[in-house]
């Protein structure tokens, strides 16, 4: 066992804004809240292949095919999160396999078979690409809050909402005034 030094999550995290994390020099990268809206790189692991025989069963060929069609489609789920505008830059895009792997263990886990580990696992992978609250913090990413977006939403409320309420003091009576 590893003995002193830092570890991974050792400690309490920094704290964006405290005099500490500023003397550091430490921030984290903000992620547009919108999601990525660029190209979905191609598929880069290889197709499913569970080594079946000739005559396997056509109901095990199927199911190898719905497998890799959710794959494709969670896939295509994962690269429009805010998470992929960090994957899609030159210096993170060693990270596709790890989200790959992520895509897989996901429909893995989406079975009725799936283990605890395998939960655990996809617990990982997800840590390790920034789709946890864990990961995000670790890899030095947050996602940006849209506050324009939250005021026009709230402005809206207001006008759908009527008329404001009388003023407390016009409404609160004494029990003996009438």
């Amino acid at each position: 066992m590893p003995r002193g030094g830092a570890r991974n999550r050792s400690g309490p995290a920094p704290t964006e804004g405290s005099e500490r994390s500023e003397r550091r020099g430490y921030s984290l990268t903000a992620l547009p809240a919108e999601g990525y809206d660029g190209p979905v790189p191609e598929w880069p692991l290889p197709a499913h292949s569970h080594g079946l025989p000739d005559d396997a069963a056509d109901w095990l060929r199927e199911r190898e095919q719905a497998t890799d069609a959710r794959e494709l489609e969670l896939w295509e789920w994962a690269w429009r999160t805010p998470q992929a505008c960090a994957w899609s830059l030159p210096s993170e895009q060693w990270r596709a396999q790890s989200v790959a792997r992520w895509v897989r263990q996901a429909v893995l886990c989406e079975r009725p078979s799936a283990k605890a580990a395998d939960h655990g696992q996809l617990h990982r992978y997800a840590d390790q690409i920034g789709l946890t609250t864990a990961g995000l913090r670790e890899m030095g990413w947050k996602v940006a809050v849209d506050e324009l977006a939250g005021r026009r939403a709230h402005t809206g409320k207001e006008q759908e909402a009527g008329p404001p309420a009388a003023p407390r003091a016009r409404r609160l009576r004494a029990a003996g005034d009438q």
